[in-house]
């Protein structure tokens, strides 16, 4: 008797009031970092109604206008009235890049925690090396799924927010709102994808479409533009703005907050996760490179073919570079002895946070570029996202003999 069950993933758009607050924090990430690769970032942000508030610590010699720089966030994301300007786009949220109230509350990283990131000795600390930014654990995952190595409900959900994004922002269709969420729940057969039972997309939108139109636009031009016509059946189930009225959206309809989506940013509930969040953190961070890390191993071990799923934990102590544990599980898919893998992973690829940084090239301006539709699975762009490169393949085979 076959094994069956449904797995369901979701995605949110860049205009979702939490995901807004992680484009800015990546946004401040990214703006330390061209001017000094040796800043040290824990960026929040809280955004409600029109306004914008930053919290947490930074220590940097960058030196830029933080409101400016959250306002050009906005304005990309098109929280924007002047956006609308000499259009057919009415614009009627109160979130508004043209007119927000601006708080700043960052201030400077504790010299207790500086001391055990740092590469130098310290009264009573137990290394001279760099440590691990915070005590913690972190997960990386890849599967044999798709070609990206993703888990396909949450590979297909991000790609139903990029491409109801690209129709809002190529104005192919200017009724669309930044604010969306979309949600895809596949049958598995034995342990592999055989089809989509349900597509859900809610979309915020201009009060001048009717939500008939709405869903039956959406039907063709999204859903039916982007899944693969394969795992569509006659059978699917679509939920398009399945409350009806979505006009009132972004963080005029609900607040949002840092790193609130954090099974969004991974593997949709498939592979497990730390606990951490990504968004707003410099790669001392662990929570965000170690994860990074993780999955960099995990997609390699399964492009070398050495498994069809792999998921690697990592555990440090705070101050301290060596990880207290790794962890490889394959999930009984292993294609050699799982032994070897372990010994191959600790072989071919170094954990120390110090060794993280410099193996995947991090102290660079690239972290808005993995804030939106998924920080992994995105292979557009390796040499920024390097994580998601398959270098260590050959390296994998042949320490596995």
């Amino acid at each position: 008797m076959s094994d069956r069950y449904i797995f369901s993933s979701e995605s949110v758009t860049e205009g979702h009031p939490d995901k807004v607050c992680d484009t800015i924090s990546d946004y401040v990430v990214d703006a330390c970092f061209e001017q000094d690769p040796g800043s040290r970032v824990a960026c929040e942000t809280m955004v409600k109604d029109n306004a914008v508030i930053l919290g947490g610590e930074v220590t940097t010699a960058a030196d830029f206008d933080y409101e400016k720089l959250a306002k050009q966030a906005l304005i990309d994301i098109n929280y924007d009235s002047d956006y609308a300007k000499g259009t057919d786009y009415s614009y009627t949220c109160k979130f508004d890049a043209q007119n927000f109230f601006f708080m700043n509350l960052l201030g400077q990283q504790s010299p207790d925690i500086a001391q055990g990131v740092d590469a130098a000795a310290a009264d009573d600390k137990e290394t001279a090396e760099q440590g691990a930014g915070d005590q913690g654990i972190m997960f990386g995952y890849a599967c044999n799924e798709t070609p990206e190595l993703m888990p396909v409900p949450i590979l297909y959900s991000h790609k139903l927010g990029q491409a109801i994004t690209k129709l809002r922002k190529d104005r192919t269709h200017t009724w669309l709102r930044p604010d969306s969420k979309t949600q895809v729940s596949v049958e598995y057969v034995d342990g592999k994808p055989n089809r989509i039972t349900a597509v859900v997309v809610s979309t915020m939108h201009a009060a001048e479409i009717s939500t008939a139109e709405l869903r039956e636009v959406l039907k063709k031009d999204l859903i039916e533009a982007t899944l693969p016509g394969d795992l569509l059946t006659e059978d699917t189930k679509y939920h398009i703005n399945p409350t009806g009225l979505f006009v009132i959206g972004g963080p005029e309809g609900d607040c949002g907050l840092t790193g609130r989506k954090i099974i969004v940013d991974t593997y949709g509930g498939m592979g497990r996760h730390g606990g951490g969040a990504f968004s707003g953190k410099d790669p001392s961070k662990v929570d965000r490179s170690a994860a990074y890390m993780c999955r960099w191993v995990a997609k390699n071990v399964v492009a070398a073919g050495l498994a069809e799923k792999c998921e690697l934990q990592l555990a440090y102590a705070i101050g301290y570079p060596d990880p207290v544990s790794v962890r490889v599980d394959t999930f009984g898919t292993a294609q050699v002895d799982e032994a070897k893998i372990v010994a191959a992973v600790n072989d071919v690829f170094s954990f120390k946070p110090a060794d993280i940084v410099s193996q995947l090239n991090l102290l660079r301006p690239i972290y808005r570029k993995s804030t939106n539709y998924g920080h992994f699975g995105r292979e557009e762009d390796t040499d920024s996202l390097t994580w998601e490169k398959t270098d260590k393949v050959d390296d994998l085979k042949s320490a596995c003999g």
